[in-house]
Parts: C-alpha cells; sequence; structure tokens
C-alpha cells in the first residue's frame, strides 16, 4: 500500500525533514517507488508537485528538500500501485478547486467496490479507485453543503460519515488526508500515526536515514526568511 504525510502548524514551517524520509521510502528504504507527490499550500493555493517515478532518485524530489517552501499545511505521498498504472494521472495528492479553493486528497488503501458509485458532477482523470473515491467524497460534499463549510468540526462530521459509509464492512481500508488551505482531515481506516511538535523544540533523527534535525534552528530560519 502507499505511504501518506501530513503536516499542519501554527505557523509556516518546512516539511524538508519528514519529507525526506518519506522520499526515501519511496523506492529505496520502502517498496513505494510507482510514484509521488507534494502539495504546499500558499492561502487556498497549492502548489503541487507529481512525478510516476521512484521518489527516492528523483532530481525533483532532491531539488525540494534542498530548496525549502515554507508552508502552514502539506500533503505528501509515496504510492505502490494497486490499481491503474505508475502514470502521472494516476498519481497522489490528488486537487480539485472547490468554490475559490483547492481541496487536496491522498489516499492509502484499497476501496473494491467505489467505482459502483455513479457520479453525476465530477470525473477523474486516472484510473485509480483513491481519485474515484475523492470523486464521490466531493459529490456528497455539495449535496449536503451548499457552501464549503467553514466550521471544521462540521466538516469533519460529514467527512467522518461518508469514509465510514464508503469503507464499510468489506468494502476495503479508506485511510486518507484531505487538506482544505485551512485544515488538514485524518481518516484512519487501518492505521496511522501523528506526532505533535511544539515549543521548546528539540531535536529528532530519521529511521529511513542518517538525518538530524533541530526544529528550534528550522524554525528560526523560517522567521529571519519572513523578516528579509
Amino acid at each position: 500500500m502507499c505511504e501518506l504525510l501530513g503536516m499542519i502548524a501554527s505557523q509556516p514551517a518546512d516539511v524538508v525533514f519528514s519529507f525526506t524520509g518519506l522520499a526515501l521510502r519511496g523506492g529505496q528504504t520502502g517498496p513505494h517507488a510507482d510514484g509521488w507527490g507534494l502539495s504546499f499550500f500558499d492561502g487556498n493555493i497549492a502548489r503541487t508537485f507529481l512525478e510516476p517515478h521512484p521518489a527516492f532518485s528523483s532530481p525533483l524530489a532532491k531539488f525540494l528538500r534542498e530548496n525549502p517552501i515554507p508552508a502552514r499545511l502539506a500533503v505528501a505521498h509515496v504510492r505502490k500501485l494497486t490499481r491503474g498504472k505508475a502514470e502521472l494521472k494516476n498519481t497522489h495528492p490528488f486537487v480539485r478547486v472547490v468554490q475559490g479553493r483547492h481541496v487536496v486528497f491522498a489516499h492509502n488503501g484499497t476501496l473494491y467496490n467505489v467505482k459502483d458509485i455513479p457520479l453525476e458532477y465530477e470525473s477523474t482523470l486516472g484510473e485509480t479507485d483513491s481519485e474515484y473515491a475523492f470523486c464521490v467524497v466531493l459529490e456528497r460534499l455539495r449535496a449536503k453543503f451548499k457552501v464549503w463549510p467553514e466550521d471544521p468540526i462540521e466538516l469533519g462530521a460529514a467527512l467522518y460519515e461518508i469514509a465510514n459509509d464508503l469503507a464499510d464492512g468489506e468494502k476495503g481500508v479508506f485511510n486518507f488526508l484531505l487538506a482544505d488551505g485551512k485544515n488538514l482531515y485524518a481518516r484512519v481506516g487501518d492505521s496511522l500515526c501523528h506526532i505533535i511538535r511544539r515549543a521548546p523544540f528539540g531535536e529528532a533523527t530519521l529511521v529511513d536515514a542518517e538525518v538530524r534535525v533541530h526544529f528550534g534552528e528550522v524554525m528560526n530560519r523560517v522567521e529571519e526568511a519572513k523578516m528579509a
């Protein structure tokens, strides 16, 4: 299955440290070599980078690690395909425009029968069950809300209800991240983990590589860049 990475912060931060580990799992320390993607939000706009190649050997992924883009919200994904070829159109995160904002979605797992659900307005570019499920989620949100909910609890409750219906019983595994420019929503189908980092920031070490970072120094660099 695929692997997901999401970050949300109170202030703009860079995702280089965590993305470095994720990128290495994209074909070097892990089997997720069928594409990768990374979305950074700048307000309601998601700057999204996608490739259908292994992340660990990608010059573009290396460039993003060496030239961090501070953001308050980011979503990343490395793919191990189950449905659909290793092509750009099947690469996560998927992005749609909804009422003046980008909505970003990345999925881990397989939903076996989701394509049996007809789509009325949304359409897919690729062949994955993941993108199709994203379209179903958006259509059900449109049916429930005339205007995109600004209350994160209200939107989270709707996503909870929709996702449980799509993955009920033996329908498959539905771990996903969904971001709307302000908030990040995570749905746990079988297993996800989370880390909360807060001041005073300390040092952290990657499992997949001999890489260490002191988050206090990272935050200082971000603050200096904002003032420059």
